[in-house]
C-alpha cells in the first residue's frame, strides 16, 4: 500500500481550517490538523498536534508529527491567522505581538520546515490565507496590522513561488473577503455583508472549493486567488 499525500493545516480546530481538513481526507490525503487546543480525532488518517503556532519550535514540532505519522508532506496551508480593527493609533504592543506572531512567525518556522521536506521529495505546495484588506484598503475596517502581515504573506507567495518554481514546489495564496465563521458575531453580519459588492458575506465552503481548486491546478503558482463577493475589483 503506497503512502497518500499529506497536507498540514494550521488553525484546524474550527472554521474554515476544520472544513479543510474533511475536504483533504475526501481528497484522499492523510492530515495533521494543528491548532492552539485541538481533541484528538477518531480517523486515524488524522493526527491532531496542538501548539500555538506563534511559539518557537511549534512550527517544527508540527511537521515532526507529520513525519512521525506519515512520512512526508505534500501540503502545507497556513490557516492560522488573528484580525485585529483598531485606528493605527489604537494598536498596542499587545496587539502587535498578538498579529504579527501569528500571522508572521505562524508562516515562517512551518513554511521553512515544510519546504525543507518537501524539497527532498521532489516536490509540494504551500498555501497562505491572506485578505484582500491587505491590497484593498476599506474605509469602513482600519487594518493597518492586517495589510502590514498579510500583505508580507502575498508578497512572500509570490517570492517562494518562483524561488521553487523549478523544484516542482508551488506557492499560492487564497485572499478571502469576511466569511461567515465563529470569528463574527451574528448581529456584525448585516454591516459585514455590505463590505462586498456582491452584497452578502462569504461562506466557509466559498474558501474550501478554492483551495481544492488550486491544489488540483498544477501550473497556477505564486497566485493570490481573491475569494471575496468582488472587493478587489472595487465598490
Amino acid at each position: 500500500m503506497s503512502t497518500p499525500k499529506v497536507a498540514v493545516i494550521t488553525g484546524a480546530s474550527q472554521g474554515i481550517g476544520a472544513a479543510l481538513v474533511a475536504a483533504y481526507r475526501k481528497l484522499g490525503y492523510a492530515v495533521v490538523a494543528n491548532a492552539r487546543t485541538i481533541t484528538p480525532s477518531d480517523d486515524p488518517m488524522v493526527r491532531t498536534a496542538a501548539g500555538d503556532i506563534a511559539a518557537p519550535s511549534v512550527g517544527a514540532g508540527v511537521i515532526g508529527e507529520a513525519l512521525d505519522a506519515f512520512g512526508r508532506v505534500d501540503t502545507l496551508i497556513n490557516n492560522a491567522g488573528v484580525f485585529v480593527s483598531k485606528p493605527f493609533t489604537e494598536y498596542t504592543d499587545e496587539d502587535y505581538e498578538l498579529v504579527t506572531g501569528v500571522n508572521l512567525r505562524g508562516f515562517f518556522e512551518i513554511s521553512q520546515q515544510a519546504l525543507d521536506v518537501m524539497l527532498s521529495q521532489g516536490g509540494g505546495h504551500v498555501v497562505n490565507i491572506t485578505t484582500t484588506l491587505a491590497e484593498y484598503a476599506d474605509s469602513n475596517v482600519p487594518a493597518a496590522l492586517a495589510a502590514l502581515t498579510k500583505g508580507g504573506l502575498n508578497s512572500v507567495t509570490k517570492s517562494l513561488a518562483i524561488e521553487y518554481a523549478s523544484r516542482g514546489i508551488r506557492v499560492n495564496a487564497v485572499a478571502p473577503g469576511v466569511i461567515r465563521t465563529p470569528m463574527h458575531p451574528a448581529e456584525t453580519h448585516e454591516f459585514l455583508a455590505r463590505l462586498h459588492p456582491v452584497g452578502r458575506m462569504g461562506e466557509i465552503q466559498d474558501i474550501v472549493d478554492a483551495i481544492v481548486y488550486i491544489e488540483t491546478a498544477s501550473f497556477v503558482t505564486g497566485e493570490i486567488l481573491h475569494v471575496d463577493g468582488g472587493q478587489i475589483a472595487g465598490h
